[in-house]
């Protein structure tokens, strides 16, 4: 199984969201662009949010079994993926790529 690097790209924030339905929370995401992640065997990395995970899951186990071009060519490098998570206020942007062994 290969081993899958997932890095954080980017995050938007919606204010005018936030301000209409959201309760305050004080740290609602601790993901930093630039972040670096290493998935060993398909496992959610140490420190890693587990709702973003959710969201990536299937496709980290696609890469990590050797799957490649998902979505027939979406992706120039065909053994990644570009994944947001489900944060409806502050989704963030998951580049996902496999790992040589």
């Amino acid at each position: 199984m290969l081993r899958c690097r997932i890095t954080v790209m980017k995050q938007t924030v919606h204010m005018e969201l936030m301000e209409k339905f959201e309760n305050p929370i004080e740290h609602a995401c601790f993901m930093n662009v630039g972040d670096v992640f290493i998935s060993e065997g398909a496992q959610r990395p140490e420190g890693f949010c587990e709702s973003a995970w959710e969201s990536m899951l299937p496709f980290v186990m696609t890469l990590a079994h050797g799957g490649k071009d998902i979505y027939d060519g979406w992706m120039k490098d065909p053994r990644s993926a570009m994944i947001s998570c489900n944060d409806g206020f502050r989704p963030v942007s998951f580049y996902i790529e496999a790992l040589e062994e």
